[in-house]
């Protein structure tokens, strides 16, 4: 079997696409025998997990540590879920602890993420590294990465996403995220106003808990920004690669947890100023250059949405504004429109290829009652609005193309399958009036 094999098999052999808890994980993985020899980072949260790991992953790697990272979803290949000192795996590198994870679990019923989960923890534990970076999926306590304890977790921003199954408001989700903590162990929290259940559950598990603010913090201007924490400083540095104003949050976390870990993993400060210099994550408020300029974001929930209407805002002029757009239906689509209505002067809604996903006929929809309320309310959009449906993101980035002037703007968000679906066949070259 093919590695399109398996991943087809592992999205039937389950009832249910989510189901959470760690019972079927854990017995699977006593099984296997797996277990990790090095330091483990464990990274959850509602934002931020991704362009932590990324930086975490780059600055030990210029400290000459080999790294092993999971990560998720992926853009394109299922492969970018798994890297190995930078690189990602080879499909016929993973095919076989596929096998061995389904000669393993003989009766127990996996779904596609705890399966795919166990064959990339198995995969890493057999790479030669010397640290391991596993991204949470959904949540934290009850997530398959959960079943592998962790020397140091890293806990994002927290705010509202998933809520069916993580709970309705902030302290809920704060729980579930708590969940990843280990006794004794060092947790970074980079959220600058975290849950209450957060900082309970660091005090009744006694972890060695790591608070922005009190613990660490940042400080900085146009041109350079310096960070400090409990013992340990690093001065006018560069601003990291990844663009946006929330990654000095995520960039500060990270030090937290390798000043946390300095103990284990020693890094230097120019290991730390290179690994931030250069580290890259596709699809995190990544600028495209060309005419129009292109705009890759994954942003899908409120507080992503929100974060990037402000970078948006903080880029130079542009005369228009046009968003391809495709999202889950079970986002709060309407709050994301909202965030975005003042920013953008024409929707290209767009299909997407799962069942998940709201219809671009939906979505428009949904502009148009967003608009509808905003103009109500009295808030200041554009003149006007248009909005589209297309079959799937590559043609409705080709329909904005064609109505974008030069020095117009195009922004692709939403699900990671939305921004998938234009790179698809690579990174998107822009010329104004056709794609090149």
């Amino acid at each position: 079997m093919t590695l399109d094999d398996w991943l087809a098999y592992c999205e039937r052999i389950h009832p249910r696409t989510i189901d959470m808890g760690l019972d079927r994980v854990q017995t699977v993985l006593q099984r296997l025998g797996l277990k990790f020899d090095v330091p483990v980072f464990t990274v959850a949260g509602t934002n931020g997990k991704g362009s932590t790991c990324a930086m975490l992953e780059s600055i030990l790697l210029q400290a000459g540590y080999r790294v092993g990272l999971y990560a998720k979803p992926h853009l394109v290949h299922f492969e970018e879920r798994c890297r190995v000192n930078g690189r990602m795996v080879e499909a016929d590198v993973l095919v076989p602890h596929f096998e061995a994870v389904e000669a393993a679990r003989g009766e127990v019923s996996l779904t596609y993420f705890e399966f795919t989960t166990l064959v990339i923890a198995r995969a890493l534990s057999m790479a030669e590294v010397d640290v391991v970076i596993l991204e949470v999926g959904l949540g934290g306590r009850l997530d398959a990465v959960n079943a592998i304890d962790t020397d140091c977790a890293i806990i994002t921003s927290i705010d509202l996403d998933h809520t069916d199954y993580l709970g309705p408001d902030r302290e809920s989700i704060g729980r579930e995220k708590a969940g990843i903590m280990r006794t004794g162990r060092p947790v970074i929290v980079s959220d600058p106003v975290p849950p209450q259940s957060v900082k309970d559950h660091a005090q009744a598990i006694d972890a060695d808990l790591w608070l922005f603010g009190r613990d660490f913090n940042y400080s900085g201007d146009k041109q350079q920004w310096s960070w400090a924490g409990r013992n340990k400083r690093y001065n006018s540095m560069a601003y990291p690669a990844l663009r946006g104003a929330n990654q000095l949050l995520n960039a500060s976390g990270v030090l937290a947890a390798l000043s946390a870990m300095h103990h284990r993993l020693p890094i230097s400060a120019q290991a730390v100023r290179t690994g931030l210099a250069l580290v890259e994550l596709p699809a995190r408020f990544q600028i495209v250059p060309g005419q129009p300029t292109l705009v890759l974001d994954v942003a899908h929930n409120p507080h992503a949405v929100a974060a990037l209407a402000n970078n948006l805002d903080q880029m130079a002029f542009y005369p228009r504004t046009f968003a391809v757009f495709g999202a889950m239906a079970d986002k709060d689509i309407s709050t994301l429109l909202t965030r975005m209505l003042p920013v953008v002067d024409g929707w290209y809604c767009t299909n997407l290829p799962t069942p998940r996903a709201a219809t671009a006929e939906a979505l428009v929809e949904l502009v148009r009652s967003a608009e509808g309320e905003a103009r109500a309310r009295g808030a200041v959009l554009p003149a006007r609005i248009d909005a589209s449906a297309h079959g799937d993101p590559r043609s409705a980035l080709l329909a904005a193309l064609e109505a974008a002037d030069p020095a117009d703007r195009i922004v692709v968000f939403g699900s990671f399958y939305t921004v998938g679906g234009v790179m698809k066949d690579g990174l998107p070259r822009m010329a104004a009036k056709h794609l090149g």
